[in-house]
């Protein structure tokens, strides 16, 4: 799933080339990602793109008109190209969800994909960001300078949940899934079953830490390549999370791993847990 810095990046990649454009067309290929009607698609086209932002893992281009927003969910992702076919897009049984042209003999714009048959991309026209529900409830952005030491201890208090489920709460804090949580709490030294509430100053401290340097070296491993690269950058960057039986690149131990229906989270026992695996309810009931 794309996270913050893949967000961010991606982010910069439309600041650089759709900036000051003008959209000549959009084209929706899977209607079903399309989760507002008013304004309509059509509104987009002939107007000009002022910024690229993002709010958590939302991307946000705006015009002098309605704003573009996208989720890309746990498969979708942005492929910039700088020629595009003149003929409109066919809906089938492809990837490929929306299709926008800037204008200009090139035909330079972006196709917006998803992989599986889990849908989950979705695509809003706002006249605010602030009218998508999901950014409406967000939390504060890790990268953004409000959000100090102190600030960060305050979101924690008196919150009785397992840390990893508080990282990847947006409504708590805005762009952290299940694969960054991951490697912060390895940064961290810190097994995802601790609550939050238990954390003491210095633990809480050193969380926040391994939060802002782990994103922040990620967004600088993202920043410059091509919407094509940042999957492989994201992969190669990390440290125990898609790691599973493979050594902690710290101390030599295996990689673990904790299954949950939809997800997995990945951790090293030395590290993280005082040697001690945790328990996973899904091999357990595998092993009788």
């Amino acid at each position: 799933m794309p996270e913050l810095p893949e967000v961010e990046a991606l982010t910069g990649i439309l600041a650089e080339r759709a900036v000051g454009r003008e959209i000549d067309r959009v084209l929706p290929v899977a209607v079903s990602v399309l989760k507002t009607y008013d304004p309509p698609l059509t509104a987009l086209e002939g107007r000009t793109v002022t910024a690229a932002r993002r709010h958590g893992k939302f991307l946000d281009l705006a015009t002098d008109g309605p704003h573009l927003v996208v989720h890309l969910a746990r498969a979708g992702w942005l492929r910039w190209k700088d020629g595009l076919p003149e003929a409109p897009p066919r809906p089938g049984k492809g990837p490929l969800a929306l299709r926008l042209v800037l204008a200009g003999p090139e035909r330079s714009g972006f196709d917006l994909t998803e992989a599986g048959s889990r849908k989950g991309l979705a695509v809003y026209v706002v006249r605010s960001p602030e009218e998508v529900p999901g950014i409406a409830r967000l939390g504060p952005d890790p990268l953004d300078g409000s959000l100090t030491p102190e600030a960060f201890a305050g979101l924690l208090r008196g919150v009785r949940h397992r840390i990893k489920g508080v990282l990847r709460d947006q409504s708590v804090i805005a762009g952290i899934g299940n694969a960054y949580s991951d490697e912060i709490l390895h940064t961290a030294k810190m097994s995802p079953y601790r609550l939050a509430s238990d954390l003491g100053e210095e633990e809480i401290a050193a969380l926040y830490e391994a939060m802002d340097t782990t994103l922040r070296s990620a967004v600088e491993r993202s920043r410059g390549l091509a919407a094509g690269d940042l999957k492989a950058e994201k992969r190669s960057g990390m440290r125990v999370h898609g790691r599973a039986g493979q050594p902690c690149p710290v101390c030599g131990d295996t990689v673990r791993e904790v299954s949950f229906r939809d997800s997995a989270l990945q951790y090293c026992p030395t590290c993280q847990t005082g040697g001690k695996p945790l328990a996973d309810r899904r091999m357990s009931r595998l092993l009788k």
